[in-house]
């Protein structure tokens, strides 16, 4: 009896512990089950076969960074530069074809030499430098985007029509960045199963001193393994400027943490000796998914980072708890029946999430609603005042007018902006309103927008290349050519200043720079001594103004293109702010009228973006009804100072 029972006992416990198992080992892939089933129960917009094209499309810049990252991870290392090694390739590949007048096919070879090179920078750092991966890839990240704005002069560049078509669709239908990034998963696969390297790196990673003494050239090996890295970043640069019609010197930041996510949450140790490609490609789309369906239910942008970071912190803790149960991540040149048994997995595991997502999608058949219009609002950043306050008039209008009005913020990333863009085009919805990043960056899904017969307006900035059914904004030019002419008669016409540039690439910081330098044509007396960006920044305008009065102490006057980066100038002014040294700012924010009335700062040249908000939805909403709307709305500039700031609202 005693023996009968010892025996079930193995049994019993060998059934529950092999669907354990199970799940220990395919923990990424029950997540990404379990989140596109939630997904398609929450929103009836999930399950269109726009939207999945959608989910790949996004998730193929991070999932090739992320391919590159996983051969450095695998062996035990880390790489925080691939993000600016993206932006760095595809600017020279841009610059290379457009100001260099270089054959495409070159430039393109130019692009991935770059990219290559920067991972050989960063091997022979880490190998023959003794430098920590963490240090150099860290300085490789500083070096590649300083290298993407010195090229660029902080200006996207055009990208050629030729490769611009990596962004477009193959039969109308079929995404060439998903194309991309399959044929890149599978030369990852490949490289890390069927080659010499490929086992080097579960070598180095597994045990660095026993691979060095089995053999192994562990120095040349790492070398090898970041400039793989540094290729995919390429690549993956190469695919995004596709997408967005422009290389963007400022692209692809942060990005590496969502590639170094990616290879973790699909199942990577971050001690290094295990990590497939299958695995990082599902833990890309894991992170597609949420953003997709976290937009799809207008959840903010910045709970998003929220979820997106308890995601991460999970994925650890499951890799944490299956090492402890002694499951592991098979190295992708395992063979035998456990390819066949993850095959099976990966085989059951779609027929599952078919039949429930099917199921699922039953809930909202039918439920097609003839509630209020929908409209779309995509701003550029909400950290930033002056789009907050666009924010709170086209909701007041909304409100006002019965209007199901959705926000976003592409929190100044022209990539995220295309993909909240084509959501919205993907839920169908009766109008669009879009304050792009980038004036190019936002022409691709804005004509995805038009082909779909979605009414789109811009706000504050235009789309270039694409339809739009009406422009509202200010005139940024005229707005920096009043700002030129207030200051330069505070000061007499004559003394030195310096301007404060925002973020560079954007046409906001163009425009008013532009403008402000043609204003001040008219006054020779006027001398600028010191440009230098602070990225639209309060903190950063004080550290840079901070910085620049140590080497012009007597300056008289500052130009900052908006009031945030005046706000920090005044707080490094000190007392010297709206006495000795005079500061026009730019935008008319609740703050900036607030220190325009307190007296230290002189003027703002004030846009009233709650009227911008305001105008944009009415014109949303009339252009989504079908009635006639201007093609350009202008809400007029006015220089606010402590004269007529009493009778200014906004």
């Amino acid at each position: 009896m005693a023996t009968d029972t010892l025996k079930s006992k193995p049994g019993a416990q060998g059934a529950t512990g092999g669907v354990r198992r199970l799940l220990l080992e395919n923990g990424a892939l029950t997540a990404l089950i379990v989140l596109v089933i939630a997904m398609s129960a929450l929103s009836g917009d999930f399950l269109t076969a726009d939207n999945l094209l959608n989910v790949g499309v996004q998730a193929a810049v991070t999932a090739i960074l992320a391919f590159g990252v996983t051969f450095v991870i695998v062996s035990a290392g880390i790489d925080l530069s691939v993000g600016s090694v993206a932006a760095l390739s595809a600017t020279v590949l841009a610059w290379s074809a457009t100001e260099a007048g270089m054959p495409v096919v070159l430039a393109v070879v130019l692009a991935v030499a770059t990219g290559i090179a920067c991972g050989l920078v960063n091997g022979f750092l880490i190998s023959y430098g003794k430098l920590p991966p963490f240090i150099a890839t860290l300085a490789m990240l500083s070096v590649g985007r300083g290298l993407s704005l010195v090229i660029s002069q902080g200006s996207p560049i055009a990208f050629p029509d030729s490769v611009s078509h990596l962004g477009d669709t193959l039969g109308g239908w079929l995404p060439v960045p998903v194309l991309v990034m399959v044929v890149m998963g599978l030369i990852t696969a490949f490289v890390l199963g069927r080659t010499y390297i490929g086992r080097s790196m579960y070598a180095i990673g597994g045990n660095e001193e026993a691979a060095r003494l089995s053999g192994l050239k562990v120095k040349k090996q790492k070398l090898a393994i970041y400039a793989f890295s540094g290729l995919f970043a390429a690549a993956a640069g190469i695919v995004l400027a596709s997408r967005l019609s422009s290389a963007q010197p400022q692209a692809a930041q942060g990005y590496e943490l969502d590639a170094i996510a990616a290879v973790v949450i699909g199942g990577a140790s971050l001690a290094g000796g295990t990590g497939k490609a299958s695995g990082t490609l599902i833990g890309a789309l894991i992170l597609a998914v949420l953003r997709n369906g976290l937009n799809l239910l207008s959840v903010s942008a910045f709970w998003q980072q929220v979820v997106i970071g308890v995601v991460i912190a999970l994925a650890v803790l499951l890799d944490t708890v299956r090492r402890k149960a002694g499951a592991t991540t098979p190295a992708a040149g395992a063979s035998g029946g456990g390819k066949g048994r993850q095959a099976l997995t990966y085989v059951i595991a779609a027929v599952v999430a078919v039949a429930v997502v099917g199921a699922t999608s039953l809930l909202h058949s039918g439920s097609s609603d003839g509630k209020s219009q929908k409209i779309g609002l995509s701003l550029s950043t909400l950290n930033n005042p002056f789009f907050v306050q666009i924010r709170a008039g086209a909701q007041e209008e909304a409100k006002k007018l019965g209007v199901d009005l959705t926000v976003t913020d592409a929190q100044n990333d022209a990539s995220q902006q295309a993909n909240q863009l084509q959501n919205f085009t993907s839920e169908g919805l009766s109008s669009i309103i879009v304050n792009p990043v980038d004036s190019d960056a936002a022409g691709p899904s804005v004509r995805g927008a038009n082909k779909s017969d979605i009414p789109v307006v811009a706000v504050d900035r235009g789309v270039n290349k694409a339809d739009t059914s009406a422009l509202v904004a200010s005139d940024n030019v005229e707005g920096g050519e009043l700002g030129a002419k207030a200051l330069a008669e505070k000061l007499g016409g004559k003394g030195t200043i310096v301007i404060l540039q925002g973020q560079a690439g954007t046409s906001a910081s163009r425009e008013r720079g532009a403008g402000f330098a043609a204003g001040l044509k008219a006054y020779p007396g006027i001398k600028v001594v010191a440009k230098q960006p602070a990225d639209f920044d309060r903190t950063k305008g004080l550290d840079v103004m901070t910085n620049l009065l140590q080497a012009h102490p007597d300056i008289k006057g500052v130009f900052a293109e908006n009031d945030e980066m005046a706000l920090g100038a005044i707080k490094a002014l000190g007392s010297k702010a709206g006495k000795s040294v005079q500061v026009v700012g730019f935008d008319g924010t609740p703050d900036g009228l607030k220190a325009v009335e307190a007296g230290t700062l002189f003027a703002s040249v004030a846009q009233q973006p709650k009227e911008l908000g305001r105008i944009a939805v009415d014109n949303a909403l009339r252009a989504a009804e079908g009635k006639q709307v201007k093609e350009m709305v202008k809400v007029p500039v006015k220089v606010v100072t402590k004269d007529n700031v009493a009778g200014f609202d906004g």
